[in-house]
């Protein structure tokens, strides 16, 4: 579900970090159908594919101990200028397979800027997607950001893209020049035939990434990316693992430490997708749409607030006529021919997902009103001439889906999506249907589609750290109190009152000193803490 810390445009159709899952019903019916004696031999199976994945992880994992990180200047055309390192760490495709088919995953690193006695070992960093890549992490330290100040002292930032992802063996649905194209349909449908459109773009999609990828999908899953992780981790030559997630990020970590709970050290989740399996992934994102269109309008209210500045309305249901008033001009002439109302969400979206953007897109929306288009438009448009930026957004997409496709089985009837939807949208339009059709791919998915794993805490698991915003959009609260439900000894921090996704980069000292203290110390409070919110934006 949740999407990464990208950009809005990056993804096909806009979400968490977007998410989507499975259905109890469905699940408890198939359960109650199947006869005794066929349940127990389906556990059975699944346990011994269990069993011999946890054994190949382990091979995995020794071999790489072995081998280690050979670090070398990042290729130049990476983007990552020295100090910072980059490396590569071998995998196997299957884990059960151990010894069959391997592929590679691109890490990069910058050594702790304290001495030798203050380092504590790497901190791994996932910025969530599924499909973002985590290599500019060591840019942290680069770019000398004083939040990190203290935690760089201590640990070396380690970045990888995960598999699938960017260096990391890429994995495509579809031309990326293709992808980018715009205008797309209006996510809005007013008719069946418009939803038998959205339907048979999902299809083609979907058989894209069979033709382009398939050999890659059944293994697409969080639990080998897990798995990944780990071999990451004897590579760099620790012992446990230090890791740093948010958004998607934050699932990353809890099936982490529900397989491999001896090896955490320290584990940070911030901005938490709802580890529930009956929200893995389908429930997920229908839970996102309510909450980004609460976050819409914590927004609109705020430019409303602002009326002075921005001359858009002097309340949030005058800003709401005004959006609506833009939304349908855009429809009806997609603006200098390639921004219509799909782009338009897109663009806004990051408005919820997060208030660093709220100044920027109120002064080009009022801009735009005034009579200045041009601002709005290039912001919106995409540019068909970054052929690499193209490439990576299509990439991106191409990884979010196959990885919530595999991670779950979701409903294949089309009256379930209708229904679930239209019912949404009534209240919630701003995200509702752009949401569907962007994992509308999984209903007709043709590679495996695995249970989700029930997140719990393990033997040995240590204390983690939980943040998480009230108000935010792409992974609802409810999401960080699940997780802290399921991790025993685990600490929430609440940012009450705020609604920015991905917190901790975020400048609030009541959080920014609690990670640190855990990062370096271990050490947690005794009891959850609520901070209140970081400062809100103006103009």
């Amino acid at each position: 579900m949740t999407r990464t810390q990208m950009t809005a445009r990056s993804r096909r159709a806009m979400t968490l970090g977007s998410a989507g899952a499975l259905v109890a019903a469905t699940l408890i019916a198939g359960a109650l159908g199947a006869p005794a004696a066929s349940a127990d031999a389906a556990g059975g199976k699944a346990a011994y594919a269990k069993d011999r994945e946890a054994r190949g992880a382990a091979i995995a994992a020794a071999r790489a101990a072995k081998k280690g990180v050979a670090w070398k200047d990042c290729p130049e055309d990476w983007g990552f200028a020295k100090p910072v390192q980059c490396g590569w760490v071998t995998v196997p495709l299957d884990y059960a397979k151990p010894y069959g088919k391997q592929i590679k995953l691109a890490v990069d690193r910058i050594g702790n800027t304290g001495t030798k006695e203050e380092r504590q070992g790497a901190l791994v960093y996932n910025p969530g997607g599924p499909g973002g890549s985590g290599m500019r992490f060591p840019l942290r330290v680069v770019n000398k950001s004083k939040l990190w100040e203290k935690t760089a002292k201590a640990y070396d930032f380690v970045g990888f893209d995960p598999r699938g992802v960017g260096h990391s063996t890429p994995i495509s649905c579809v031309d990326p020049q293709e992808f980018v194209k715009a205008p797309k349909l209006d996510p809005v449908p007013d008719s069946a035939a418009d939803k038998r459109a959205q339907r048979k773009l999902a299809a083609e999609y979907a058989d894209g990434c069979q033709e382009r990828s398939g050999w890659m999908l059944p293994h697409m899953t969080t639990p080998n990316t897990a798995r990944d992780l780990d071999v990451i981790r004897a590579a760099l030559g620790e012992k446990k693992l230090n890791f740093l997630g948010v958004s998607y990020g934050t699932y990353l970590g809890a099936v982490y430490a529900t397989l491999f709970p001896s090896h955490v050290r320290r584990m940070v989740f911030d901005s938490v997708v709802n580890p529930s399996r009956e929200k893995i992934w389908y429930e997920a994102n229908l839970d996102q749409d309510v909450a980004f269109e609460t976050r819409l309008k914590d927004w609109m209210t705020w430019v409303a607030k602002y009326d002075s500045v921005f001359h858009l309305g002097d309340t949030q249901k005058k800003v709401a006529a005004q959006w609506t008033k833009l939304r349908a001009a855009a429809k009806k002439a997609p603006f200098d021919g390639v921004v219509g109302p799909a782009e338009l969400t897109s663009y806004f979206q990051s408005a919820p997902y997060y208030d660093s953007t709220w100044v920027s897109i109120a002064t080009n929306w009022s801009k735009f009103v005034a009579g200045d288009r041009q601002p709005l438009i290039k912001a919106a448009s995409p540019d068909m001439s970054d052929i690499a930026g193209n490439k990576a957004s299509e990439n991106s997409n191409a990884v979010y889906t196959a990885v919530e496709c595999a991670d779950a089985k979701w409903p294949t009837s089309w009256k379930k999506w209708d229904r679930d939807n239209t019912r949404l949208h009534k209240d919630h339009p701003f995200m509702t249907w752009a949401n569907a059709w962007m994992n509308l791919p999984c209903a007709t998915w043709s590679s495996k589609q695995h249970q989700p794993v029930e997140v719990k805490t393990g033997k040995g698991l240590p204390a983690t750290l939980i943040a998480q915003a009230t108000r935010d959009a792409a992974t609802p609260y409810e999401g960080g109190v699940e997780l802290h439900k399921r991790l025993k000894g685990s600490r929430l921090i609440t940012e009450k009152d705020a609604g920015s996704h991905g917190i901790t980069n975020l400048e609030n000292p009541c959080l920014n000193e609690r990670v640190d203290a855990y990062l370096l110390t271990g050490k947690v409070d005794s009891r959850d803490v609520t901070c209140a919110p970081h400062a809100t934006p103006k103009p």
